[in-house]
């Protein structure tokens, strides 16, 4: 019985958590990307300082793309990488004053890897805020 409870509430938890990232995608990220049109995938998850998640996007040849990283300001500056399909960097953030977009002309229809970064916390604290991560694609019509 306790069992099936916490399960309950570990779903509802991660359900307020998804629509509340959600809400804040469409809201705060979205709007964020123009000129560029947004290709309409929400792709975004909560995560916690440290955390790293990847997402494999698929680039089409000859279209212009915003690859934008968007994410809650208590997570801090978000590292993100742009990865070909033997992991060889093509784009770091880092390397370019942690910018959240990158604007580029593909060449090649091609699936590559977005890699994105948490930054560690500098001290502990007993509960590590969490925060919503989006990664958006928009094209040039």
């Amino acid at each position: 019985m306790k069992t099936n409870i916490l399960i309950l509430l570990w779903l509802f938890v991660s359900f307020n958590a998804y629509n509340q990232c959600k809400g804040f995608t469409k809201k705060e990220c979205v709007p964020q990307i123009k000129p560029f049109t947004y290709n309409g995938q929400l792709n975004m998850a909560v995560l916690n300082p440290g955390d790293v998640a990847e997402l494999i996007v698929t680039f089409y040849k000859g279209q212009d793309y915003r690859l934008f990283v968007c994410a809650q300001e208590n997570l801090g500056k978000i590292e993100f990488k742009l990865l070909d399909s033997e992991r060889n960097t093509i784009f770091y953030n880092k390397e370019h004053d942690m910018v959240n977009y990158w604007d580029f002309h593909s060449n090649a229809t091609q699936q590559l890897i977005v890699q994105v970064r948490v930054p560690p916390l500098e001290e502990e604290v007993a509960v590590a805020p969490s925060g919503c991560v989006s990664i958006l694609v928009g094209f040039k019509e």
